[in-house]
């Protein structure tokens, strides 16, 4: 077992001619929160996305629990896995996103249990109990029956991370999880993000919420046009900025 969660080294990434990603480094320890700040378009959703594969970077070594990410080394040279393994891998992380992904045509229960009988290979019944039991721990024990159209934009999301949790990921990667929803509702899907945090899962959070940041993260990374410019622990990266660029970012959100 490695200390490090995640160990991306050197990581670059682009599309056509636009430099998205440019030798990002990015180390997260295990039990950990790591926040990414930083102006839309600097690269913090792709660099999430690349720790998944859902985006394949063009540069650099990514690794998750000591394993490469999407690709093995052979003979000195990087070969990308199967698909199969790619997928078997990227169970075991977690990915909450903006805009929820629930299954529409599937009722809460549903969304949450499909994962675990159809990948996992549990029971239905088995599914069912943990399905329920994690409704409980995001306080949506009476919409088991209902359907994402009959929630709010909160609820969705709080079933959004049930349904990522129900995996028992290693890891939770959180792709602005509060940036669809309306003002009042942030902070239902905030609380339950503290109380996963505070439970040791290892998590990055994509975020504008410095709030969140200041009172939850370990370590925050400050990313501009593909670059880290800043980080640190949050005391010293929102209090204390060095980097003006990063003095004129918080100015602007704080």
């Amino acid at each position: 077992m490695t200390e490090l969660m995640v160990d991306a080294r050197n990581i670059a990434k682009q599309y056509g001619a636009i430099e998205v990603l440019k030798s990002v480094n990015l180390q997260v320890k295990r039990g950990e929160v790591t926040c990414l700040i930083g102006p839309s378009g600097s690269g913090k959703s792709t660099l999430l996305r690349c720790i998944n594969h859902l985006e394949k970077h063009d540069a650099g070594e990514l690794f998750v629990d000591g394993e490469l990410v999407g690709y093995e080394l052979k003979d000195n040279r990087l070969f990308e896995r199967k698909s199969s393994e790619i997928c078997e891998s990227r169970s075991e992380i977690g990915m909450v996103f903006q805009r929820f992904n629930l299954f529409a045509h599937l009722n809460v229960l549903d969304n949450i249990t499909i994962g675990m009988i159809r990948v996992k290979g549990l029971s239905e019944d088995a599914a069912v109990a943990k399905a329920r039991e994690l409704l409980r721990r995001v306080g949506l024990v009476n919409k088991e029956a209902s359907y994402p159209s009959q929630l709010s934009g909160g609820q969705q999301q709080r079933v959004a991370i049930a349904r990522a949790l129900a995996m028992e990921p290693k890891l939770m990667l959180f792709d602005e999880p509060t940036s669809a929803l309306d003002p009042e509702l942030v902070g239902e899907v905030l609380e339950v993000m503290k109380d996963l945090a505070n439970s040791g899962m290892t998590m990055i959070v994509v975020t504008h919420e410095m709030g969140f940041a200041r009172e939850v993260a370990d370590s925050i990374y400050f990313l501009d046009q593909g670059v880290i410019e800043e980080s640190g622990e949050p005391q010293q990266v929102l209090s204390n900025p060095r980097s003006e660029r990063l003095q004129n970012f918080l100015s602007k959100v704080l």
